[in-house]
């Protein structure tokens, strides 16, 4: 009778060690295929990585942002003469082809098109440069530079209100795999990111816009086209960027005159925020993955050209203006396609993705453990990612 008995609680002890590590299997590879809420957990104080948030304040490519903006400060273009029309100058700078630098800046810039532009240009330019710095309060200071003339655009009243709910949407392609539209288009505000198409695909991504989020060099490709043409969803859609080369602030003046929604960029204090919470997350998981120093970082991350993702900053939006926040196909699997519209195959290099993998699953169960959010005294939102 022992031995059938002893038998029994054996095979029962193996079920439950079995079980046990096929759950923490789970649990550690199930974050991007199923939605994930908020979870507080209480434990121990936080305790940040003093030298990980000195490497993370650094910026690697700031003298040569700071080179950029001295030529576009001090360049001179004012005379044009040799240019009898504006064919004729793009058959001179080939700008059908292949743009081409001339002199120090982008042949471009010296079109006829831009000649009224540079004096306002500077001025806009000197502004951005001095807003980028480290300032964390930026946050809270969102619902009146970006949600306030949204609200003006589209004829909500209570400015100083949160937005009820937002769903931020990516562009993974794991949306296939769901049918979110209904859920996405019962938020008050959906947020897009960098011209996303939502024909042919409405069941999985839904169809309502109410920001759209995209990063400079798409509104520089829309600036080519005839009216600056850059709505996929409509010429009353609100559009949100953020500036990646600061020659791009040309491109906004351009084209904001011509657009009947707002096209707002937002603060170089806010970009500043976002690119110090990303790297610490990147030097983190390198210095923890390689057991290299930090030092050897941008080596590994393209140095000055490592950036967050538009959907990085498009969430760290909602956080300022939203009071639950609802995010969609961010992740990636081995089964989807990168992108849900598109066949591209691989990921930007200047990404560290799985750095903001980490950043969001901070956010939703530990977000006193995001450095430098902690500092803006924002209270996070409720946040839920749905995969």
């Amino acid at each position: 009778m022992k031995r059938p008995i002893r038998s029994l609680f054996s095979l029962v002890l193996l079920i439950a060690v079995g079980t046990a590590l096929s759950y923490r299997s789970a649990v550690r590879h199930s974050y991007f295929s199923r939605p994930l809420e908020n979870i507080t957990t209480i434990g121990p104080p936080i305790v940040f990585n003093s030298t990980l948030l000195k490497f993370a304040g650094i910026d690697i490519g700031e003298a040569k942002t700071r080179q950029d903006i001295d030529q576009l400060l001090d360049g001179d273009f004012g005379h044009h003469g040799h240019y009898r029309s504006m064919s004729s100058w793009r058959r001179y700078n080939h700008l059908d082809e292949h743009p081409r630098s001339s002199g120090r800046l982008p042949a471009y810039l010296r079109s006829p098109k831009y000649n009224t532009l540079w004096p306002e240009f500077r001025k806009l330019l000197r502004t951005w440069f001095r807003n980028k710095r480290f300032e964390p309060d930026i946050m809270k200071d969102l619902i009146h530079v970006i949600k306030r003339p949204l609200d003006e655009h589209y004829g909500f009243v209570d400015h100083g209100r949160f937005y009820a709910s937002c769903a931020v949407i990516g562009n993974s392609g794991i949306l296939l795999k769901s049918e979110y539209g209904d859920l996405i288009d019962s938020h008050e505000i959906v947020i897009r990111l960098n011209n996303a198409r939502t024909d042919g695909f409405q069941q999985h991504v839904g169809s309502k816009t109410n920001i759209s989020f995209v990063n400079s060099n798409i509104l520089h490709l829309c600036s080519r086209r005839k009216g600056c043409f850059c709505h996929p969803y409509g010429e009353n859609i609100a559009i949100v960027m953020y500036i990646c080369q600061a020659v791009h602030l040309m491109d906004y003046m351009l084209c904001s005159a011509s657009h009947k929604a707002p096209l707002l960029i937002t603060d170089a204090r806010f970009d500043v925020l976002c690119t110090r919470i990303v790297k610490y997350y990147s030097l983190k998981r390198f210095v923890e993955e390689t057991r290299k120093g930090p030092k050897e970082w941008g080596a590994a991350h393209d140095g000055s050209l490592f950036h967050y993702s538009s959907g990085m900053q498009a969430v760290m939006l909602a956080l300022g203006i939203c009071e639950r926040v609802s995010v969609f196909g961010f992740g990636k699997s081995t089964a989807a396609k990168h992108h849900y519209h598109t066949n591209q195959k691989a990921e930007l290099h200047l990404h560290d993705y799985e750095a903001e993998y980490d950043f969001y699953r901070d956010l939703v169960q530990r977000p006193q453990a995001i450095p430098f959010l902690k500092d803006s005294h924002l209270k996070v939102p409720p946040v839920v990612f749905y995969h």
